[in-house]
């Protein structure tokens, strides 16, 4: 009888876009990947075996997050932010959420206000932990909860594109226990005054929060490029 000839297929990859947006997230988070460095799509292929199809719908999806930059002719890089645009964001931040804590605190927001004393509290189980991660879902949620009490639907606009993605994922190389623990007392000031309706206070604690914010990111700019 004849061979049967037989056609050897080839493997679909089991790699998927998402896939590639998580490794190279996390190759960003711990600097292996840093600010302006360009991304090669044909290297991204042979280090993930991943399609080149799924490599830039990778890129795209880290485009919208932030945490890239698509340039015509030039392609992918990881985004890149002067501190003088972080300090500018970080002043334009003070003034909104400053105020957000503000008219919050002054309000009679019953029910925001026992959200905001949970969210709280699950920040105040994690410290000495250095579960950045789940600190950081809590962190996020509590300024988002303090702009929504404030009901400026423009500065919640405003705010939304305020963002230095890169360098928040960056943070999380570098937020240990104790940086939890310091963060977590500006957050339990703000609490405290909004809860009591102390309206100056939250102000003026919220700006220092995000000082104190600008500050670490400084400290971790300059880190980077020791």
């Amino acid at each position: 009888m004849p061979r049967t000839a037989t056609t050897t297929a080839s493997k679909p990859t089991s790699i998927t876009a998402r896939d590639v947006v998580n490794l190279l997230r996390e190759k960003i988070r711990v600097g292996r990947l840093v600010p302006g460095q360009r991304l090669v799509e044909a290297d991204i292929v042979k280090d993930t075996g991943a399609s080149r199809s799924k490599v830039r719908d990778a890129l795209r999806r880290l485009e919208a997050e932030g945490l890239v930059s698509i340039e015509e002719f030039r392609g992918a890089s990881v985004r890149q932010l002067g501190m003088d645009e972080v300090n500018q964001i970080y002043q334009a931040r003070m003034a909104l959420e400053g105020m957000a804590a503000r008219v919050f605190a002054a309000s009679d927001k019953v029910q925001l206000k026992k959200r905001l004393q949970k969210l709280q509290k699950g920040m105040d189980a994690l410290e000495h932990t250095g579960d950045h991660d789940q600190f950081a879902r809590l962190n996020d949620a509590w300024h988002a909860l303090i702009i929504e009490g404030s009901g400026n639907s423009y500065a919640a606009t405003f705010l939304a594109q305020l963002s230095v993605p890169v360098y928040r994922l960056l943070f999380t190389r570098f937020y240990n226990a104790q940086r939890i623990d310091s963060a977590n007392v500006g957050h339990k000031r703000i609490t405290r005054a909004i809860l009591e309706g102390d309206a100056e206070l939250a102000e003026k604690a919220m700006r220092d929060h995000i000082n104190e914010g600008l500050a670490a990111l400084t400290e971790i700019n300059q880190q980077l490029h020791v």
